[in-house]
């Protein structure tokens, strides 16, 4: 039986190496790749029949030209002929009219294969459209990492094994990065303490020793509160301080006096004596390892609080000792640069820039040109971005050009003027980084394009002909790009068996013996004291909230990635867009479990099924996934809640600074199709 080698395109730190059985020209099995470093053999439920997926009888399989009312899903078929010329006359009138910079790419991470993602770049910049700001995940982590440890590379996911105390801070490990469980299993058979900190007692908090429940947003506070013991009672590692950390004269000043254990408790809501419990313990251990998520970063405080958290390692010297430190994300751009596909020198000019988290007022304010067409692959604006309301507002505009290139019809598709068909990964070339281990690999397709689905990157080639744009960079297949790439590695690829990952086998990238004290900052030392930074010390600042009463968490459901997999019935055995909320605040608001509930703010109004647990504590919702409107009880899903409010640092989103109201349902879309 011949397995293929492929990778999970998605947008996890995993990135898993997959193995494709393959019958008659399609996938019928998926399993993981038992040699890849990091997966070891194992899959997540969503991935273990991606077969599913790439088969679904809901696959896009022509290019449709939309024939009913925006957001009817009312289309018929067209072939790619007519889809390009129309796609070329429209765009040729906007550029006559209003100038490129009319015309918005919108993409993000549907697939994260360095060429797949990135082909609309050259393609864009040749043409002088707007730039899309693309920091519409967790750019704020990258920042407050970078403030502390600069260009410093992130520690070896496998460390957690030789941990003696384990921090799932901010993860839900077993919906987001599964396999680090792997090694956090593997620790705590070696006798290690695992703990939970987070905004509610997730599914992963089974496997911790103790949960610690903070506010939403006051995650940076109790960081602070844990320095203040651990400098007050001189549990710090003076030796690697002096000689790897610029700071430490100046935060001893700043925490002490500021950020004791019960100013810090009335910002967290944890209890003095647990946060001198929690600093003590943290200092104790012999190599404490923080694996950092990245939902905390979502608030207007986030890179500040990710900041201060990065701290927190240097003060007991937990990078000097094997299993020790902090995991954010692993950078590995510096092995394979994504400069070989997004061709920045293909811009004649530098034009304007559109944040992708304000879609909604890019749409639908007054902007000089105005944005007169839309054009999105690799994401779903309708679901993923804030607002929704605003955004499907504008992708309402009869003036509005939008292609849509997907497998689906999602919640974008549905307001398209044209949908191009689009490959799943096992159907065409790229190659992928990770954001979560160190290996890299080259995915070649495993089966034929699925009906007349086209990838990325030959779609943005013949938009290139259609459009006169006359340059031989598009006249090559994605696999000679790779090649390309390849065969001019960089210094740190090429310490890899190339060979072997142009064979398509994973390969890891390997690092110095003393890689975790090579801090690659200007003072070449962890810069507590940053002096290029506004706030040259961390702090505590509050996050946004709203006027309203329950902080909202939009948390990860295992059955979901963002908006992908919406389309896997048999993933969904269970209620879908379920609202959870503390049980003394139900009765408060006079609901109970079972009960249909609205949600609301300034910003909109979703509908849900109540589930009242004691897991959520008082005065927070939670709500799991992030799904397609037709799943949804009501006419929005979670988005409509969410604002285009940017954090602190790099313009990132702020999906998780959002408050709302609680009221019960007079009525549902499920009950009216019910009685009809």
């Amino acid at each position: 039986m011949l397995l293929n080698r492929s990778v999970c395109p998605y947008d996890c730190p995993d990135a898993c190496g997959l193995l494709v059985q393959v019958e008659d020209g399609k996938a019928v099995r998926v399993k993981g790749d038992p040699e890849h470093p990091f997966t070891r053999g194992t899959l997540c439920p969503k991935m273990a029949h991606y077969e599913k997926t790439v088969h679904s009888s809901q696959r896009i399989l022509t290019p449709l030209r939309r024939s009913g009312p925006k957001g009817s899903g009312e289309f018929h078929p067209i072939s790619w002929d007519e889809a390009i010329e129309d796609i070329k006359a429209k765009w040729t009138d906007i550029i006559a009219r209003y100038g490129a910079e009319a015309i918005l790419p919108y993409s993000y991470a549907g697939t994260m294969g360095l060429v797949q993602r990135n082909a609309g770049h050259p393609f864009f910049y040749s043409l002088g459209a707007s730039r899309l700001e693309r920091t519409l995940c967790a750019p704020a982590k990258g920042y407050g990492w970078e403030a502390v440890m600069g260009h410093t590379l992130a520690p070896h996911p496998k460390e957690i094994a030789q941990s003696d105390l384990v921090i799932l801070w901010g993860l839900h490990a077993l919906a987001t990065n599964i396999h680090a469980m792997h090694d956090v299993d593997a620790a705590k058979k070696r006798g290690a303490k695992v703990w939970l900190i987070d905004t509610y007692e997730t599914p992963t908090a089974k496997v911790a020793d103790q949960t610690f429940i903070v506010r939403p947003g006051s995650d940076g506070a109790l960081a602070l509160g844990m320095m203040h013991v651990i400098v007050r009672d001189n549990l710090i590692d003076q030796a690697f301080i002096d000689r790897y950390v610029q700071g430490y004269p100046e935060l001893k000043e700043h925490v002490l006096p500021e950020y004791t254990p019960e100013a810090v408790s009335s910002i967290t809501g944890i209890k003095p004596l647990i946060i001198e419990e929690m600093a003590r313990l943290y200092a104790a251990a012999k190599a404490p390892f923080i694996r950092l998520g990245s939902g905390l970063s979502r608030y207007g405080n986030g890179a500040m609080t990710v900041r201060t958290i990065t701290c927190l390692p240097a003060l007991v010297g937990a990078w000097n000792k094997p299993g020790g430190g902090l995991l954010a994300s692993i950078s590995t751009g510096s092995a394979i640069d994504a400069g070989f596909v997004t061709r920045e020198d293909f811009q004649q000019k530098v034009t304007r820039s559109i944040n992708i988290n304000q879609l909604g007022h890019a749409l639908n304010g007054v902007n000089d040109p105005p944005v007169m067409s839309l054009y999105v692959y690799a994401s779903n604006p309708a679901s993923v971005a804030p607002d929704q309301n605003m955004v499907i507002k504008g992708l309402e505009r009869e003036d509005l050009f939008t292609v849509v290139h997907e497998r689906f019809m999602t919640d974008s598709a549905r307001y398209a003027d044209i949908i191009l068909p689009a490959t799943t990964s096992l159907e065409h070339s790229d190659i992928y980084r990770s954001y979560g281990h160190y290996a890299v690999q080259r995915a070649y397709p495993v089966i034929s394009p699925v009906g007349e689905s086209k990838p990325n990157w030959e779609v943005f080639c013949l938009l290139a002909k259609a459009m006169g744009i006359d340059h031989t960079f598009f006249d090559q297949s994605a696999d000679a790009l790779i090649d390309q790439a390849l065969a001019h590695p960089s210094d740190w690829l090429a310490q890899t068996d190339v060979a072997a990952l142009q064979q398509g086998k994973p390969v890891e990238l390997p690092l110095a013996k003393d890689y975790k004290t090579l801090y690659r900052t200007p003072s070449g030392k962890i810069e507590i004291l940053n002096p290029r930074e506004e706030e040259c010390l961390p702090k505590f600042s509050k996050p946004y909230g709203d006027d309203a009463a329950y902080w909202l968490i939009n948390a990860p459901d295992v059955r979901l990635l963002n908006s992908s997999f919406n389309e896997r019935d048999d993933l969904f055995k269970t209620d879908k867009m379920l609202l959870m909320m503390n049980p003394g605040d139900a009765v408060q608001e006079g609901i109970e479990t079972g009960e249909m509930v609205i949600a609301h703010n300034e910003r909109g109004s979703v509908e849900f099924k109540l589930k009242c647990s004691e897991k959520v504590p008082p005065g927070i919702v939670v709500t799991e996934g992030v799904w397609w409107i037709k799943h949804a009880p009501g006419a929005r899903s979670i988005n409509a809640l969410t604002a285009q409010r940017l954090t602190d640092k790099a313009k990132g989103s702020t999906f998780y600074d959002a408050k709302v109201n609680i009221k019960k349902a007079a009525h549902s879309r499920e009950a009216e199709e019910r009685q009809a």
